[in-house]
């Protein structure tokens, strides 16, 4: 039976996951179709539902939930936990944007919500081809333990240029800056490859002089395994320079690392006599979904977590990461965020 999508809000971030929807339904990958988009805009809506042949535009979640079996959440954070908690009553499948929430309990109780219903979060690293062989290769154990990690991740700010996300200044939207809403996903990177946390010291800083929205964040981690992990997150004002993460982890044998491009590479490793690197490539069905240039390589980022998340909305099973993966995550970034109040004091997450 084909799966009846919806989108709500059909901003930037919209605009990438409907056209990789659009890719697998237009490749026959999944058996699926967007039949209704939601946005406080009705004529954004509009745009999005006149790309895939849809019926419903709306400014009403209410109207787009009675018509559906799975909902993108593509909206501002600040209203993630209404719509998810909304979404759950309604018994329909939901995949949310990072982050789920303003704190790690608002993400713990949108998780609890959702537990009778299929859910996943946009922490889309995960499907990243060359951070998928960067985890496995440190988790092998062929390296030795994991030491440290000194992670960097830099953008522009996100209310300019192709974002344009002017709430994103905005901290009763936004909830906090480049720490929650971009390096949401480092955290999770961090324990995805390293396991659990014991303890974050950090400091934050704006640059910019929006309020309560940190442009820069360094913090220290300290995990079970006995390894340290850095993260440097910066929001500055170059905007010719796209968003780029260079991530390095040190084992007892050999070092791994990524400067360039977070999905495909290259991956280096350097060991005892041994220097290499290699590009990771995304599959062949995703190099070939029907998308568009420019859009393909962005969208095509998207695709492989929104196949796993139809495919298992389709079969009636969990999807991977669900809700609860991010809570820790956010656990972790509600331990930056108090270390850095307290002058860069050691938090347990």
């Amino acid at each position: 039976m084909t799966t009846k999508i919806g989108i709500i809000g059909c901003g930037f971030i919209t605009m990438l996951h409907s056209r990789a929807i659009k890719g697998l339904v237009d490749a026959d990958l999944v058996d699926a179709a967007v039949v209704a988009a939601c946005d406080t805009d009705l004529a954004r809506a509009q745009t999005v539902a006149r790309a895939h042949g849809a019926d419903v535009a709306t400014t009403d979640p209410a109207a787009l939930l009675a018509a559906v079996d799975a909902v993108w959440i593509c909206t501002p954070t600040v209203s993630h936990r209404e719509l998810v908690e909304q979404a759950a009553a309604a018994g329909v499948a939901i995949f949310c944007e990072k982050p789920l929430a303003f704190t790690a309990d608002d993400a713990a109780a949108m998780a609890a919500a959702a537990a009778a219903v299929p859910s996943q979060v946009g922490l889309v690293l995960r499907t990243s081809p060359v951070l998928m062989v960067m985890r496995d290769l440190v988790r092998s154990g062929d390296l030795g333990r994991a030491m440290a990690v000194v992670f960097r991740d830099d953008q522009y700010l996100p209310n300019q240029g192709q974002y344009a996300s002017e709430w994103r200044a905005d901290v009763a939207i936004a909830g906090g800056g480049t720490l929650i809403e971009h390096s949401i996903h480092d955290l999770d990177v961090l324990r995805w490859i390293l396991g659990d946390a014991t303890s974050v010291s950090a400091r934050t800083s704006s640059f910019a002089g929006h309020p309560g929205i940190e442009d820069v964040a360094v913090a220290t981690v300290a995990f079970e395994s006995g390894a340290t992990a850095t993260l440097t997150s910066v929001w500055h004002q170059i905007l010719s320079r796209p968003s780029t993460r260079a991530i390095e982890v040190l084992c007892e044998r050999g070092i791994v690392s990524i400067d360039g491009d977070e999905f495909t590479g290259p991956l280096r490793l350097v060991s005892d006599g041994r220097t290499e690197s290699w590009a990771c490539p995304p599959e062949p069905w995703v190099l070939d979904l029907p998308i568009d240039e420019p859009w393909k390589r962005y969208a095509g980022t998207y695709a492989p977590q929104a196949r796993a998340f139809l495919d298992a909305v389709a079969e009636g099973r969990a999807p991977t990461p669900s809700l609860d993966v991010a809570v820790a995550a956010h656990r972790l970034a509600d331990a930056v965020y108090a270390s850095a109040a307290l002058g860069g004091a050691p938090i347990a997450p």
